[in-house]
């Protein structure tokens, strides 16, 4: 616990200036940013007597080793910085605002030249219209079935769709009118364009132009005596009725506005959020946070704002935002808004009628939602405490360990031997740790000379970056290791820089290492760990023959009940270190496979690759063809056709197929 007055600011050291302000810990890591109108009030304030500051403030502080600030001109400067800072940085005393579920949107890929419609979660892509989030995918299924009456816009996937252009027939959407079939060429790309437009307008909210439009067209074709197309037109009209059903008028005046409330007590707060478009619910979400840092509800609503609105831009960000209370002070924020959308954005607490009411539904959403969470994290952190509780006691360790990571080797007949690196903390996955390992210091197959190379790697890594700039003696160890490690998890952020605050790869020590083995797995990890001088890190391993937990230097495993808590903690831990770790050996086998002969030929671009696998169809028939034949291929002269037959004349040809289920050997497969 470091004491705040060693680190404070000389006085009259700090600026009266608006700024953005970093504390960092003894490694060098940002756990902490906050932005403020006068930087000299606010970070003097942090310096006051420990006694009288919140109790998360006061962790912050004595957890902090130095602390740094930028000053900005203006106060929406500030506020742009944070909202950068605390995303690059990911510092843990910060309010970070999660999903409690990841929820679908309906997305137009406007970036293609045949616009698709289809059901998106994840992060937002560029060139995408999204309509949304919604609660349910099945209801925007749902609401897309009835639309695609009137507006047939291909829905199908890529491959889906190359097919049918191929063999020049349209999908089934395409016979019964649910698509204009763009693939066979009914209609032009800019007539299909132009219906996805049209889609996207409606769903947007401008319905009444349209449907006035459609009735007049179908009163027309009454009179003309056309009854079969004003038919058509009709049901159009009660399916396009039908879809907006689905979506009641809440603001009767059209309004474009996200409401926004917040339940929350000392610990943990549920932040709702509304979408209206054109008067009515377009969708809705949540988020639950900790209350790691001392904040009020102004001050949650401003994280809300900036996780909601800091990727958003255009009709994205709405022209009313509706709260529960305004940052203070709220002109910033309202400008930060306004450059966002492009246009004024009104921040405002609804004071009567329609929108006060709409509000207290949103808040009730809110309450709701937080007592769920409340209700399902008692019951969970119960059992999750006892289960590390009773790994603690059968393990004979001082405290629970609220960090366990788990490794496990993988390999197909000693072949492409990878490892995993799964982090549990306080009994639930954290993926964004997960890290995977190629196994580079040897050839062939031994899963427990794989486990000490990978325990070593791992806690070399963390030595290096637990020690100062230049206090680390083994650099060259350290390079070495770090050009073998694998890439990391999906997701992770780039860690390579050592002093500039970023998560690390392996910061953060754990309390417990689990290995998947027996009584030699968890020796090699053990010896590992003895080698580089790690000695607060209890080892243990998991056999999956009778679910025994060894430990290092003990002839007889711990034998923990069928029905134990602590056993099923550890069996899920290694469950999951084995399901990554044979993912990543599979997608490795999968690249492996899917190399092709011609990689290999010397100046053969992926333009000229393709070429010759267009002109023949596979690199069987590639191989069997003679110099001037290759020559035939478009943009292939003699001399680079010369080079592909040397270069698949000395390429061993490969195995032949088998079919798995009947053993039948497949002489005719195209590569």
């Amino acid at each position: 616990m470091a004491d705040p007055s060693s680190y404070r600011p000389k006085p009259g050291q700090i600026p009266d200036s608006p700024g953005v302000y970093k504390f960092r810990d003894e490694h060098g890591r940002v756990i902490y940013v906050g932005k403020a109108k006068s930087l000299r009030q606010r970070l003097s304030s942090y310096f006051q007597d420990l006694a009288g500051l919140h109790p998360r403030t006061r962790t912050m502080v004595t957890t902090a080793a130095s602390v740094e600030w930028t000053v900005v001109s203006t106060e929406v400067e500030a506020l742009q910085l944070e909202y950068s800072w605390i995303k690059e940085y990911d510092p843990r005393f910060n309010v970070k605002y999660r999903d409690d579920k990841s929820y679908p949107s309906l997305a137009v890929t406007l970036n293609e030249e045949f616009p698709r419609v289809q059901v998106m979660r994840g992060p937002k892509k560029k060139g995408v219209r999204y309509f949304g989030p919604y609660a349910h995918a099945w209801a925007i299924r749902e609401t897309v079935d009835l639309m695609l009456r009137v507006f047939p816009v291909r829905t199908c996937s890529a491959g889906v769709f190359k097919r049918s252009a191929q063999i020049g027939r349209p999908c089934l959407l395409g016979y019964i009118g649910k698509c204009s079939a763009p693939c066979v060429g009914r209609v032009t790309p800019e007539e299909h364009r132009e219906l996805a437009e049209e889609f996207c307008d409606f769903m947007a909210g401008r319905t009444g132009a349209y449907l006035r439009r459609l009735e007049q067209r179908m009163q027309e074709a009454a009179e003309e005596m056309e009854y079969e197309r004003a038919a058509r037109l009709r049901d159009d009209i009660e399916a396009l009725r039908r879809a907006m059903e689905k979506n009641a008028v809440v603001l009767a005046d059209a309004t474009d506005a996200d409401l926004i409330a917040v339940a929350e007590d000392e610990l943990e707060a549920a932040v709702q959020i509304f979408h209206v478009r054109g008067g009515r619910v377009r969708g809705q979400r949540g988020w639950v946070t900790d209350k790691v840092e001392a904040v009020d509800t102004a001050g949650l609503v401003e994280h809300a704002l900036q996780q909601l609105y800091g990727e958003e831009s255009g009709d994205a960000v709405p022209k009313e935002v509706l709260v529960p209370a305004l940052p203070e002070p709220p002109e910033p924020v309202a400008q930060w808004l306004a450059e966002r959308r492009g246009a004024r954005v009104d921040l405002r607490i609804p004071q009567r009628g329609d929108k006060k009411d709409l509000m207290a539904t949103v808040q009730r959403n809110a309450q709701q939602a937080l007592a769920l969470h409340k209700t399902k994290r008692a019951s969970d952190l119960t059992t999750r405490s006892r289960a590390l509780e009773e790994i603690a006691e059968a393990l004979g360790l001082d405290s629970a360990p609220l960090r366990v990571e788990c490794f496990d080797i993988s390999h197909l007949q000693g072949q492409d031997v990878v490892a995993s690196m799964v982090v549990f903390e306080d009994g639930l996955a954290r993926k964004s740790e997960y890290r995977r390992f190629q196994i580079r210091g040897f050839a062939g197959q031994d899963d427990v000379r794989s486990m000490h190379e990978v325990v070593s790697r791992r806690f070399r890594r963390y030595l290096q970056e637990k020690q100062k700039a230049g206090e680390w003696t083994e650099e060259s160890a350290v390079q070495d290791d770090a050009a073998a490690d694998a890439p990391d998890a999906p997701g992770a952020p780039d860690t390579h820089r050592d002093d500039d605050g970023r998560p690390k790869r392996f910061a953060y020590p754990p309390q417990l290492v689990v290995v998947d083995g027996g009584k030699p797995q968890v020796a090699a990890a053990q010896r590992a760990l003895d080698e580089l001088g790690v000695t607060d890190v209890a080892v243990c391993g998991l056999a999956k023959r009778l679910e025994e937990v060894w430990l290092p230097h003990e002839d007889d495993p711990v034998v923990l009940p069928r029905t134990s808590e602590g056993l099923y903690l550890l069996q899920r831990v290694r469950d999951e270190a084995h399901r990554f770790a044979i993912a990543y050996q599979r997608s490795k086998r999968t690249r492996t496979l899917k190399a092709s002969p011609l990689d290999a030929v010397p100046g053969l671009g992926e333009t000229r690759k393709q070429a010759l696998l267009k002109h023949f169809g596979s690199v069987k028939r590639l191989r069997a063809a003679t110099v001037e034949q290759i020559c035939e291929t478009p943009g292939i002269g003699r001399k680079t056709a010369e080079t592909v037959a040397a270069a698949l004349a000395a390429a061993a040809p490969p195995a032949p197929a088998v079919n798995t289920a009947t053993g039948e050997i497949m002489d005719d497969v195209e590569e």
